[in-house]
């Protein structure tokens, strides 16, 4: 087993990153035992499992993930929604809380309706057919208030970090909760406008620098900046 590049570092579709016992994940292929990049993007390895985080990209859909979007039109049965993604998303009526068939398209404008932010998971896709989301679980559902903030999807697990790090840094320094899509579109809401701002500066920089080394270091150092030095605990100044 031998990994031609570091971690992290940036490959150019074609190179050769790993030969050996290694598997091939998303955005590289193998063939006679050495794995090439299919992308544009950073090396990840995984266990054995090799892959490439692309530099750029669109969303696309897996099952489980959880995705805010906007809601764009109302149908007879349920409403479609902008989630980022080359296809519209479906959310039927069944998967909204506490309503049962048949419906009305007049009722239907009761629960969501055109323009309205949700929070939602995908359960079905298979590129035969659109995107389908529920709000039915914890912390779904319609957002009433919050800040905006879009960046690439493919940024979207440096944002995150290993095992939620990252994301949980903010949260504990900005003192906001922090929604994350992995389409690409963070929700943000904080006590404080401070907090907000602070939040949103963090995750554009994330954005920007997601192939450096010792960002977590110098977005703590620019949030205490942002903050003039105050700190929050579980979301409370001291």
């Amino acid at each position: 087993m031998e990994l031609h590049v570091e971690k992290r570092q940036l490959v150019a579709p074609g190179e050769i990153v790993a030969e050996g016992a290694y598997y091939a994940g998303e955005n590289v292929y193998k063939e006679n035992d050495r794995i090439f990049a299919l992308r544009l993007g950073l090396l990840e390895v995984v266990g054995n499992r090799v892959h490439v985080v692309p530099i750029k990209g669109c969303y696309i859909p897996y099952i489980g993930d959880p995705v805010i979007g906007r809601i764009v039109d109302i149908g007879m049965s349920g409403w479609s929604v902008d989630i980022n993604a080359p296809y519209p998303a479906l959310l039927p009526a069944s998967e909204t809380f506490g309503h049962r068939q048949p419906f009305q398209k007049a009722d239907l404008t009761k629960i969501f309706d055109v323009g309205d932010l949700v929070l939602a998971k995908v359960i079905a896709f298979d590129r035969t057919r659109d995107p389908l989301i529920t709000v039915k679980g914890p912390e779904l559902g319609k957002a009433t208030s919050g800040r905006i903030v879009k960046i690439s999807p493919t940024k979207i697990p440096r944002l995150i970090g290993r095992k939620g790090s990252m994301i949980s840094t903010l949260k504990k320094q900005t003192g906001c909760q922090i929604m994350v899509g992995q389409n690409g579109i963070v929700l943000i809401s904080g006590k404080s406008p401070e907090g907000e701002r602070a939040a949103v500066s963090a995750i554009y920089m994330i954005e920007r620098e997601a192939h450096t080394k010792g960002l977590t270091d110098r977005i703590q150092e620019m949030i205490r900046k942002e903050l003039g030095g105050e700190q929050f605990v579980s979301g409370k100044a001291p």
